[in-house]
């Protein structure tokens, strides 16, 4: 029988704080006060270690969408450093809500690390930065979430070895995602969740699900089939600048989000009985008598 854990959701701001402090801090109380998520989360990146030369001094992909004349510029400007994020997860434990980020780079991990998030987050495109990963497993001893999109089966089975070599196994948290901006509905394959879980969730502490899509059904779904952890994008607004906003939920939408997954919760469970106290006196008034 399934054992369904209480299903925790990461409210991920990422950049969809425009590069504003404020910004950011207005949207963790409105994330835990209006929406009441479990976590929210940030993205850390240093961009001249990230991209190469070519890539920093490219223009934005997306002229409309930059915030600087270079695609370097643009993450610059998007980039809080280490004390910024300090004063994020300060103001998280004011406002009692979990603070993690995501890392692009080994500066970033350092970074992070020194300020003990509630965990670490490896994206999609940095699951195979072995000297990043090797540290955090020397260097970091929270749980360390990771994301398999666009990832061969053969790169995740290998990724897994290595944390079991590391014996940090059972500090890993590994999420389903398919890596689009949003994703359409036939993308998803949410039954991916099934398969991590019959290969590697006795292995490991959880699996999670992370998604790029439109709506909310859909991680209703990924959680009834395992998946504890849920994390969407989340902004204030769908039209601000940026390539995120569109695949983001906006306050409302998390906080729907919240309490349709506290409700699954709660209804995952068999009857107690073949009839429910709250079903006997529809019984005598309604049942049908011979």
């Amino acid at each position: 029988m399934t054992e369904y854990k209480r299903p925790l959701v990461i409210a991920e701001i990422g950049c969809n704080h425009k590069g504003e402090l404020e910004t950011a801090f207005e949207m963790i109380k409105i994330a835990k006060i209006y929406a009441n998520a479990d976590f929210v989360k940030f993205q850390k990146r240093n961009p001249k270690e990230l991209l190469s030369k070519e890539q920093y001094y490219a223009p934005h992909p997306n002229p409309n969408n930059a915030y600087g004349q270079t695609y370097g510029e643009h993450r610059e400007f998007l980039e809080f450093n280490v004390e910024q994020h300090k004063q994020l997860k300060d103001y998280c434990n004011k406002m009692e809500i979990g603070y993690s980020s995501s890392v692009w780079d080994l500066t970033s991990a350092k970074e992070i690390a020194s300020l003990d998030p509630d965990f670490i987050k490896i994206p999609s495109a940095c699951n195979n930065h072995y000297e990043m990963l090797d540290w955090l497993c020397e260097n970091y001893k929270g749980e360390i979430h990771i994301s398999s999109g666009m990832t061969f089966s053969q790169e995740l089975d290998e990724l897994m070895a290595f944390f079991e070599k590391k014996n940090r196994n059972k500090d890993i948290v590994l999420y389903s995602c398919t890596s689009g901006y949003p994703v359409a509905p036939e993308d998803i394959c949410l039954l991916e969740i099934k398969r991590l879980k019959e290969k590697y969730e006795s292995k490991i502490k959880a699996i999670g699900f992370s998604g790029h899509h439109l709506g909310i059904a859909v991680d209703i779904a990924a959680y009834t089939l395992g998946a504890s952890l849920i994390e969407r994008h989340y902004t204030l607004d769908r039209t601000w600048k940026g390539t995120d906003h569109a695949a983001s939920l906006e306050a409302d939408g998390l906080r729907k989000l919240v309490r349709d997954l506290k409700a699954t919760y709660k209804a995952l469970n068999y009857k107690s009985e073949d009839i429910l106290p709250v079903e006997k006196i529809q019984r005598e008034k309604l049942k049908y008598r011979k």
